[in-house]
């Protein structure tokens, strides 16, 4: 069965053990076999317990024959040292994959019968995992950037409605294909073009508002800068709009004040990194999109201490 076949149905059903489950993560961490995650050696093999032992053994335990290092599947992922079933894992990669205005740890805690505590941290983990590589690749073709304000009590507002828990986002979405979402400290002029300089290529054509943060930003871009003037009724001039960076942020705040209710400051940056994974793979299905997720989840381990994490 293929990944863009899966649904929530299939899933339980062909993954419902953690035997399965483990040989999905296998697959998708290590589609060529499986690799040691310590030195790199590719020609690992299973520990199996004897008949005779007493002891059970570590499901899914492999020993590298270069370091002869123990390791699973779960070593250096948002899955070590986690009790939370990997069936559970599992199915919550698909739920938060495939979830257009994301999902919370109270319904994740229902859902999947887990503790809230465990809830929260294991939706934070998947957060992680769906943190873009810094300067992965540059945002090209039309880039539109807008700014928006989030609300960490009461839900999200408009741009003018900033109140006293206001946190600025500034969002770069490549038209017909990837977003990127930041929460810099202020909207500034400097803020804003430090952040277009390091994730749009130069060879993009940046759109905006007329926002006086954004009167210099051509001069970084081969093919310049286009405005719409908003505050004369202006929504669109030909091809010349921020629509699409819009559409981005209704669906945000529809998540946010419809899902989550409460996004504190410290974490926004996890919520937009969510927003923005689905987004960006919003053409494909959500067992790929899964799948993907699966796959993004080596080398981004996340605990309490260095994540910062309370619950």
């Amino acid at each position: 069965m293929e990944a863009d076949s899966l649904n929530l149905v299939t899933l339980v059903k062909r993954f419902g053990t953690e035997e399965a489950a483990r040989g999905y993560l296998e697959a998708m961490r290590w589609p060529n076999g499986p690799t040691c995650p310590r030195c790199g050696g590719a020609d690992p093999y299973r520990l199996n317990p004897r008949s005779d032992s007493k002891r059970p053994g570590r499901a899914g335990l492999l020993k590298c024959r270069a370091c002869r290092k123990q390791f699973t599947v779960t070593v250096g992922t948002i899955f070590e040292d986690s009790h939370i079933p990997l069936t559970t894992w599992v199915i919550a990669l698909h739920l938060m994959a495939a979830s257009k205005k994301g999902m919370s740890a109270h319904q994740l805690h229902r859902m999947l019968g887990i503790t809230y505590k465990s809830a929260w941290f294991l939706a934070h983990r998947i957060r992680w995992a769906m943190t873009q590589e810094p300067l992965a690749s540059k945002l090209s073709g039309i880039v539109e950037a807008d700014e928006t304000y989030v609300s960490g009590g009461q839900g999200a507002t408009g741009r003018h409605g900033r109140g006293e828990h206001q946190v600025p986002v500034f969002t770069l979405v490549e038209r017909g294909g990837r977003a990127r979402s930041f929460v810099p400290e202020r909207v500034t002029a400097a803020n804003v073009e430090a952040v277009l300089a390091r994730h749009a290529s130069p060879d993009a054509e940046i759109m905006t508002d007329e926002g006086v943060w954004y009167k210099h930003v051509g001069r970084h871009f081969k093919k310049g800068h286009q405005t719409v003037a908003h505050s004369k009724g202006e929504y669109a001039r030909g091809i010349v709009h921020t629509n699409t960076v819009e559409g981005f942020f209704s669906l945000l705040k529809r998540g946010i004040v419809g899902t989550f209710h409460h996004v504190s400051a410290r974490h926004l940056h996890r919520y937009l990194a969510e927003f923005d994974y689905r987004y960006s793979l919003r053409s494909v299905t959500d067992g790929e999109r899964a799948a993907l997720l699966a796959k993004a989840a080596e080398g981004k381990r996340l605990t309490f201490r260095r994540g910062g994490l309370t619950a």
